[in-house]
Parts: structure tokens; sequence; C-alpha cells
């Protein structure tokens, strides 16, 4: 299996979102994929001019000279990628939507009614048939991640994709390890992101019972208001941002 991340942290350097993606990765390696990450912020990517010519003149073909073309060999490659992001006001970063938005030269004008009844485009490519959501925000709750949670169901539904499991991690900028008190709690959630990268190598989805577990507070809430708010208040101007 050969399994992609693109993620779409602005950041160059170490990243709370890549913590994450390196930790599936890691696992998924060790079941035997083929893997890789793509820091979208190490390439050249412009937004598209819906010009269309990509379904009309030149099919499959972005009339756009930067990377997205290589970018897309990767995409299209795959057999499952994973789109990775940390929260941007209540969504994923404008990198990621720009790469996302490129990627309309996998798709193809002909339209078709998906079992529901509703409408899609139909897809130009076999590949990649699933794909996993990650992304992390500093706030604790998982509630934050409500709109991509909805945002990555249909983007699957659009692009033919299984979503084979979500890592959404709140408290994400504790993944650093910026609170010495909360690092096995810390290496515990990591150790999970991991058995969920070997469980999607070997299986091609994260199981219910894991996918619960990844979902489950990473610090107990006292603990997490005691300690790190308290630093957040003491330290506000000088604490990494959650990406």
């Amino acid at each position: 299996m050969i399994i992609t991340a693109f993620n779409g942290t602005h950041k160059t350097g170490p990243s709370n979102t890549a913590i994450i993606a390196d930790a599936f990765l890691q696992g998924a390696t060790e079941a035997g994929a083929r893997t890789e990450q793509i820091r979208l912020a190490n390439h050249k990517i412009q937004p598209c001019l819906a010009c269309k010519a990509c379904w009309q003149k030149t099919p499959g073909k972005c009339v756009i000279q930067d990377d997205m073309a290589a970018l897309t060999e990767k995409f299209i490659n795959s057999d499952l990628v994973i789109l990775a992001s940390p929260i941007y006001t209540d969504n994923v970063s404008g990198l990621l939507k720009v790469f996302l938005d490129r990627l309309i030269t996998t798709g193809d004008p002909h339209w078709e009614f998906d079992e529901h009844g509703e409408s899609r485009h139909c897809r130009r490519h076999p590949k990649p048939t699933r794909l996993v959501a990650v992304s992390n925000c500093g706030y604790p709750e998982q509630t934050h991640f409500d709109v991509l949670r909805l945002f990555f169901r249909r983007l699957c539904r659009n692009m033919h994709l299984e979503l084979a499991g979500e890592i959404y991690r709140g408290a994400g900028g504790l993944l650093a390890g910026i609170v010495p008190e909360f690092s096995e709690h810390i290496d515990r959630y990591l150790n999970l992101v991991k058995q969920a990268g070997r469980e999607t190598a070997k299986t091609g989805r994260i199981s219910a019972e894991l996918q619960q577990a990844l979902e489950a507070p990473l610090i107990p809430l006292p603990d997490f208001n005691r300690i790190f708010l308290n630093k957040v208040n003491q330290l506000a101007d000088g604490l990494p941002a959650g990406n």
C-alpha cells in the first residue's frame, strides 16, 4: 500500500500536525506500507484560476506552471492519502484548501449520481481510494472539529473516496512536549496514532474501537485546566502556535 500525507500547515519547521502524521506513518511503515509526508509549505502552489482548461482544452492538465503537477502525480499514485491541517478559523488551512482546489484536474467534467441520487462529477483516475483526515487545535474540546467532520465527509463523497479514519486532536499544542508533566499522556496518545497507522496499512481503515480511543481527551480536563491554562496565561506571548 502506498500512503502519502499532504500536510497543510503553514510551518516549515516543527509542527504539531506533523507530529501526528509522523506517528501514523511510522506505524504504517512498520506494517509494510510505502509512506511519505509532503509539507505543502515547501512547494509553490498557486490558486486555481477556475478557467476549466483542465476539463476541456487540456484534459487532466493544469495551465499553471508550478509544483502541482508533481504533487498531483503523488496524489493519484497513492492508494490512501492523508490530508492533514491545523484548525484555521474552524476549517483547514488556506494552503491545504488551495491544494484541494487545484485537484480539480483529477475530476471529470461529466456528471453522475451517487448511491443516494445526489449529483457529483465522475472521477478521472482509479486511485486513491481512501482518505484519512488529520487535524489538531490548541483548545482541548473535540467540538472544535465539527466543521471538519462534515467537510471531509463531503469531500470524500465528491472525490469518490472512503473516509478510512479521522484523527482530530484537541489540546494539540501539548504534543511538542511543552508541559513535561503531561509526557506520559502524550506518549500514550502517539502510540495510539501509530497503532492507527499499522491498522490502516493492514486493513485499509481505522477500526471503530481505535477511532473511539483516539477521540478521548488527551489530558484529563481538571489537570489541563490546572496546569496548562496557567502556563498559557503566563506565557501567552511566547507559546508556539498549535500548528
